[in-house]
């Protein structure tokens, strides 16, 4: 019996699927996402914060009021003969409709029961019976001030505040005798509170907003550098494919035609040599350029007789069948030898390949000036126009040549703070300019 096949994952899939650049961005992404809701829940907790302390600041303020004006009112309670209370000295000494004061008495038969002793004729805060005798229980149940935030009949929000007080010669123990209950308008403060609210929400929005930006700035500048080594790399494999690719396959051929016997053994080596030195400099010049491209080619730079690197590499180079002649001037040059002797070697060599019509030999001039200016002109037909404008990229040199050369020696020149030109010399060929800095 055959076991069931285990389904992928599509979020697996979708995994592998993903290039390495996309897998940065993607890791980009989230770094901005986390950068932001981080910030977002510092920014929250900050404004929770800071709304509860406004919050219990404007309660308070209004209870401390009230608490001061009950008390007021409490030395203004008299009682009778009879021990029953008496707010007449209240009722002629304070204006109890505004802020509305109400006394209430405790019952007798039922500790929790309350009954009004005296209520203001024209309160101006108009809230319902139920709302003052409910604060005036519940501060009789805790047997201490309470406060609540309630509503008026129109809806006005109002802050009520109840506070017990006790017979004069009542025992320690003994429950209130009543309770005077304080309402307070709370618009002002509620109408504060809710501005703050509405501008902390506000700020907290856009500072969120800001903080996602700035974090989205700072992990494309943390990625930077891993995308463009992904480039370098991607760039590097690019090169290799595009150039071993006809290499190898020549060697393939040269290996089948070998084994049918259809061609002579010293020639086939003398062919595999050629081929195998070939993709030797190839390589060679892979790992060069991706040496310039990543900045780890350290540039030494040392006084250097660029005149004499110059004829050292003319005379090393196969140049039989060609002309090739040195114009040279004492000149020294701070600059890396063996990164130099490449850049020249690769000039030298674009132009014997490319300098000249076919079946014709080349002729070559190179210059070399004080002041660190090396020309190499031949007498060729020219750049060809298509290229012109993109003659250093890698690939663009043309005649099924790699477009290395030109490429490595144009990344010398900025290696070292210097440049290369090309364009038309005066005899129709092609002129390329290399200027070094001289030593001062």
């Amino acid at each position: 019996m055959t076991s069931p096949r285990r389904r992928r994952s599509p979020w697996r899939s979708r995994e592998h699927a993903l290039t390495p650049t996309a897998r940065v961005l993607r890791l980009r992404r989230r770094i901005s996402l986390l950068f932001a809701l981080t910030s977002a829940v510092g920014l929250v907790a900050m404004a929770l914060l800071a709304v509860r302390s406004d919050s219990s600041r404007w309660r308070e303020q209004l209870d401390h009021s009230m608490d001061a004006d009950t008390s007021w009112a409490l030395g203004l309670l008299e009682t009778d003969e009879d021990g029953r209370l008496d707010t007449g000295v209240l009722a002629e000494t304070v204006n109890t409709d505004c802020p509305p004061l109400t006394v209430l008495l405790v019952d007798a038969d039922d500790p929790d029961g309350v009954s009004v002793q005296h209520a203001p004729a024209k309160a101006c805060l108009d809230v319902s019976r139920a709302v003052v005798l409910e604060a005036g229980r519940a501060s009789v149940h805790a047997d201490d001030t309470r406060a609540f935030d309630r509503r008026t009949r129109d809806g006005r929000p109002v802050r009520v505040f109840a506070q017990p007080f006790y017979a004069p010669e009542a025992a320690d123990d003994a429950g209130p005798q009543g309770v005077l209950v304080a309402l307070a308008d709370a618009s002002g403060p509620r109408a504060d509170h809710d501005r703050l609210v509405w501008a902390v929400t506000g700020g907290c929005a856009v500072l969120v907003l800001l903080s996602a930006a700035v974090g989205h700035v700072l992990s494309g500048r943390a990625v930077r550098p891993a995308l463009a080594a992904l480039g370098q790399q991607e760039a590097f494999l690019a090169d290799a494919a595009h150039d071993l690719r006809t290499p190898a396959a020549s060697l393939r051929t040269l290996a089948e035609t070998a084994l049918r016997g259809e061609t002579d053994s010293a020639d086939v080596h003398r062919r595999t040599l050629r081929l195998a030195e070939g993709m030797g400099e190839l390589v060679d010049g892979l790992l060069t350029r991706a040496r310039l491209m990543s900045g780890t080619a350290t540039v030494a730079r040392q006084p250097l007789r660029l005149d004499q690197l110059v004829e050292a590499v003319v005379d090393e180079a196969p140049v039989a069948g060609h002309r090739v002649r040195v114009d040279v001037e004492d000149t020294v040059v701070v600059a890396d030898p063996d990164l130099v002797r490449r850049a020249v070697g690769n000039l030298l060599g674009n132009a014997l390949a490319h300098g000249h019509a076919p079946g014709v030999p080349a002729d070559v001039l190179i210059t070399v000036s004080r002041d660190g200016t090396l020309t190499v002109e031949d007498a060729g037909p020219g750049l060809p126009p298509e290229i012109a404008g993109a003659l250093f990229e890698r690939f663009r040199s043309g005649s099924g040549s790699t477009g290395l050369g030109l490429s490595i020696a144009s990344w010398v020149a900025h290696a070292h703070d210097g440049t290369l030109t090309a364009g038309r010399g005066e005899r129709g060929g092609a002129r390329f300019v290399l200027r070094l800095p001289t030593q001062d």
